[in-house]
Parts: C-alpha cells; sequence; structure tokens
C-alpha cells in the first residue's frame, strides 16, 4: 500500500521507497519488491501498457513509474528465474507467444484488449 506524502513521517519509515510518476513525487511504499513485481505483473498481462515504464533505483530507494508519450521501447527478454522450474534460466518467451503476437497483427487496431483475448 502507497502512503501519500501527506500522511508521510520521515522518521517514523526512515527506509521507504520513494515513488514518483511523470517525475513528481507522489507517494512513498514500504514493501517496494512487492510493489515492483505487481506493477511488473499487471503490465505483462496488458492490464496497464506495455509502453509505461517501471524503474526501480534500489541505491536511492525510488521507484519510477513513466507513462509519458514518446518514450523509447526496447525489446525486453524475461528469464525464467524459478529454480524450480524446468526452465530455469530460459527465456519466458516460446513459440505460442510469436503465433499470438503474429495472430494479433491481423485484428483491428482499434479492438478492446479484452475483445482480442477472446
Amino acid at each position: 500500500n502507497m502512503e501519500v506524502l501527506e500522511e508521510f513521517e520521515p522518521q517514523v519509515t526512515p527506509n521507504a521507497t520513494k515513488v514518483f510518476v511523470n517525475g513528481v513525487w507522489v507517494g512513498i511504499h514500504r514493501d517496494p519488491s512487492h510493489l515492483v513485481t505487481t506493477m511488473q505483473n499487471l503490465r505483462r498481462r496488458n492490464m496497464i501498457s506495455h509502453e509505461v515504464s517501471l524503474i526501480r533505483d534500489i541505491r536511492e530507494r525510488e521507484f519510477k513509474i513513466f507513462t509519458d508519450t514518446g518514450r523509447v521501447c526496447r525489446p525486453l527478454f524475461v528469464i525464467d528465474n524459478d529454480p524450480k522450474s524446468e526452465n530455469s534460466g530460459g527465456l519466458v518467451l516460446n513459440k505460442e507467444h510469436i503465433r499470438k503476437l503474429e495472430a494479433d497483427k491481423d485484428l483491428p487496431t482499434d479492438m478492446a484488449p479484452e475483445e482480442r483475448r477472446e
């Protein structure tokens, strides 16, 4: 749970991570690992745009979210880091994902994400 700046007391939570949205400090979070994981999962499931940048600076204790236009996008290759997985150390991307991406090209651009999944 993010705490808004008006309620933030630095002496109570000196190790909290600052949360910024488009360069504006909007609050703090006491469990940044959970926040980052949640945001990444939301982006991977298309609940938030793939164009949103998520940056965690551990040393500065900052988590930055950028949603502004004109952001450069680059491919992101996700590695399976679950030691119990048979694909541990391998790419999460597989042939089925590629087939879905290719099929997605044929869908109308104005179609809602929910409709695309069906």
